[in-house]
């Protein structure tokens, strides 16, 4: 049985920059209050806080030299042009040629909406079971030809399985952790040990680093290592105020959840926009000066196709995210648990490697490296990439997917040359390519 994992289909009609209306008003607002603003710090009525303030006199002096019908005339034509040079690229991206079109991946193993991709079926190697986050398709470790760690991976002679979560259906809306982790997850890797007769290397993303290190904390000795790429773990570590106000808001959320079910994808499109309210209208206007035509332009539309191709979040664990992850910190103060046992990552004797983008801007790098700081054989790699460009990025390859493939083989070969090794949280160990 063979899959085409969540591909668009040519007559997808793009929904993105999801949610569209927030982004809208967003762009709107950016650039009509700095015309709106003018009266208030010509007058000085403005209230200006720390190192702003000196500038901000510099400003007004600067400004009292200028006609203000010239000056409110020329701020009103550069926000024009700025909202509108940014509507330019929305709709260059809503029509863009691009399409994603993978090949098929065989299904080793389905049950509900999960599904164990076998990048290498029938293939010798050592195992990888890759896990993925929940809230994000699976498919950013297939992204596109050439941008691909689940290809790559078979390509260098692993037998890497991906679990493909997709959307949660009428079973696994009820689920909470537990039923992930000591569920799905662990009869996936069951399939895997039946398939190969060997001992895995779990590798977690994101938030599928926490089920990986859930599943390695239930099963380590079924497991060979376990590898994390941008796993938080620490969630007050760094900008504790920003996580604080995500618990703030789960009980704002409760008449949805118990509603659907599910945290839908656009409320959790909106959470990841207030963390960086610019960060839509800087892309779009970067995407609008590209042609098309471009290598750029086209893996700007592939990755944003992923991005806005998200899914909904189960009731129980979107509860335990916002609340229990963010709000109340459970993961770094030690009080996770799963199936009933305590997620300990300091009593785990697995060979690890704890991967850290230094430009990370969605798990800070604090939060990551308490992990590697709790794992006690963790070899920490702190690449010079983002958070998705350390898996779709020009420099993926270089900087992440050979080192870890490298750390891979010796853990395949030979366990034991991890024995009592650790790196220094905070202190790169960067291999070359």
């Amino acid at each position: 049985m063979a899959s085409d994992p969540t591909a668009l289909r040519e007559e997808t009609r793009r929904q993105g920059p999801r949610p569209l209306p927030l982004h809208l008003a967003a762009a709107t607002l950016a650039w009509t209050s700095s015309l709106a603003a003018l009266p208030l710090l010509r007058s000085g009525s403005l209230a200006w806080k720390g190192e702003l303030r000196e500038r901000a006199a510099g400003l007004a002096a600067e400004l009292a030299k200028a006609k203000p019908e010239e000056f409110t005339a020329a701020v009103a034509a550069e926000a024009s042009a700025r909202l509108a040079l940014f509507l330019d690229g929305l709709a260059g991206y809503r029509r863009h040629a691009y399409r994603r079109h993978p090949g098929p991946v065989p299904v080793l193993w389905q049950e509900g909406s999960t599904r164990l991709l076998d990048y290498r079926a029938g293939g010798k190697g050592p195992p990888v079971l890759v896990v993925p986050s929940l809230i994000n398709r699976a498919y950013i470790l297939d992204l596109a030809e050439g941008r691909s760690f689940m290809r790559f991976l078979a390509g260098e002679g692993f037998r890497p399985f991906l679990v493909d979560w997709d959307a949660p259906g009428e079973a696994e809306r009820g689920f909470s952790f537990d039923d992930y982790i000591a569920g799905r997850l662990s009869r996936a890797l069951d399939q895997i040990r039946e398939a190969t007769g060997a001992k895995p290397v779990v590798l977690g993303y994101c938030m599928g680093g926490l089920l990986a290190l859930g599943l390695a904390c239930l099963r380590e000795r079924d497991l060979a290592g376990l590898a994390l790429l941008a796993t938080p773990w620490d969630f007050h570590a760094e900008r504790p105020e920003q996580a604080q106000l995500l618990g703030a808001l789960a009980p704002s959320f409760e008449p949805l959840l118990q509603s659907l079910g599910e945290l839908p994808v656009d409320a959790i499109q909106a959470l990841f926009a207030c963390l960086d309210p610019s960060l839509v209208l800087r892309k779009f206007l970067d995407f609008a000066r590209l042609d098309p035509a471009s290598e750029r332009a086209r893996q700007f539309v592939a990755l944003e196709d992923w991005l806005n191709d998200g899914v909904p979040m189960a009731a129980e664990v979107a509860r335990e995210c916002l609340a229990g992850w963010y709000g109340e910190n459970r993961t770094g103060r030690g009080q996770w648990r799963v199936a009933g046992k305590l997620i300990d990552p300091t009593r785990l004797s697995l060979p690890a490697l704890v991967v850290i983008p230094h430009q990370d801007r969605i798990v800070p790098p604090g939060s990551a490296l308490a992990l590697a700081s709790a794992l006690p054989k963790a070899q920490v790699l702190r690449p010079l990439t983002g958070h998705i460009g350390m898996m779709a990025g020009g420099r993926a390859e270089s900087e992440v997917w050979r080192p870890a493939a490298t750390w891979l083989s010796c853990t395949a070969a030979e366990p034991s040359l991890h024995s009592g090794s650790r790196a220094q949280p905070g202190k790169a160990k960067r291999r070359k390519p």
